[in-house]
């Protein structure tokens, strides 16, 4: 059985063959049942989380904790610390133990940049990032793997922080215009593409501010009392989500709304899955030459025009996950 860190994750890893990988396994038969997830305190800070796959390929398990005050403890202390073990489908056998930390970052920005793919307009060129986490870069450079983004705006309520994730931004991709937010209405007004990534409690923007025709995409937020975008933005939007056994359990964004009674779980359009199979159909825009063939017979006939606001809910899945550590572990056994 191999392990592998997360040195080797970043070498193997590449978001065009990483979103195909995971178009591909989400368009096919999966299990996944909910994650579990378990507060170690009174506070819910604390916390341990199992999130468990399988496809005819390979059986995966991700295990993570996530203890928010470790960098108050110490600058060598992380938050999160996680690790996959993946298995062969067919024997059972171990096959690798993979750094989680690492993949998470990749997987959850190739995710997001998949449902981009289906969702946002295949021409836009604006991206408005919401968040300077290390997840930040990755969401930018995802996004703009795969709609020809000119520039990037990044908002983050440390300067220090922003112009890090600009330089990191930049190193990625210097072809593209990046410059920290100066003013938020304007940028949320201008933007083609939202992406929030923060761990923020509540809304970050009014959501009067969105144009026709945006997509905002929400991946910081994984509590049931805490939401990322107003009420008014999820009753506006087509909602799209990664999957809806843990989204309907743990995101904010729409369990807020439900509570208030201006939004029903049953409104979402559907699962990225969905969209993946093509059981929905994609926005209806000019052509996109990386999605799957939009003349395919499907289910839905509705589809979403230049001028709907699409919203994309990702809490995380462990199929991504799966799809990550498989795809290391398979660019590592070429070697």
């Amino acid at each position: 059985m191999r392990v592998i860190d997360a040195d080797a994750v970043h070498q193997a890893l590449d978001f065009p063959s990483l979103i195909g990988a995971l178009r591909e396994t989400f368009a096919q038969p999966a299990g996944m049942p909910q994650r579990q997830v378990f507060p170690l305190d009174d506070n819910h800070s604390d916390a341990f989380a199992v999130l468990p796959a399988w496809n005819q390929k390979t059986i995966a398990v991700k295990a993570f904790t996530y203890f928010p005050g470790n960098p108050k403890k110490s600058s060598e202390l992380e938050s999160l610390y996680s690790k996959i073990l993946i298995f062969n489908r067919e024997t059972g056998e171990p096959q690798a133990l993979v750094d989680g930390t690492s993949v998470t970052y990749w997987r959850t920005a190739a995710v997001s940049a998949l449902a981009s793919q289906y969702l946002a307009r295949s021409d836009a060129k604006h991206l408005l990032l919401f968040g300077t986490g290390r997840l930040a870069a990755f969401m930018a450079l995802a996004h703009a793997s795969v709609r020809p983004i000119e520039k990037i705006t990044v908002w983050g309520r440390s300067d220090a922080k922003v112009d890090k994730t600009i330089s990191a931004i930049q190193a990625g991709a210097p072809q593209i215009e990046v410059k920290a937010c100066d003013d938020l209405p304007l940028a949320v007004a201008a933007a083609d593409i939202i992406s929030c990534a923060t761990g923020a409690p509540s809304p970050l923007f009014d959501s009067a501010w969105v144009s026709p025709g945006t997509h905002v995409d929400l991946v910081g937020n994984h509590h049931h009392d805490r939401r990322e975008c107003d009420s008014e933005l999820i009753t506006r939007a087509e909602v799209y989500v990664d999957a809806k056994v843990n989204v309907f359990a743990e995101a904010g964004e729409l369990l807020i709304p439900v509570s208030e009674g201006v939004f029903e779980l049953s409104q979402v359009k559907g699962e990225l899955a969905d969209l993946c199979r093509g059981t929905l159909s994609p926005r209806l825009d000019s052509p996109d030459q990386n999605a799957p063939d939009q003349d395919a017979p499907r289910q839905d006939s509705s589809r979403s025009g230049n001028h709907a606001i699409t919203l994309f809910k990702s809490v995380g899945t462990a199929l991504a996950d799966l799809v990550g550590a498989q795809l290391v572990y398979e660019k590592q056994a070429q070697r």
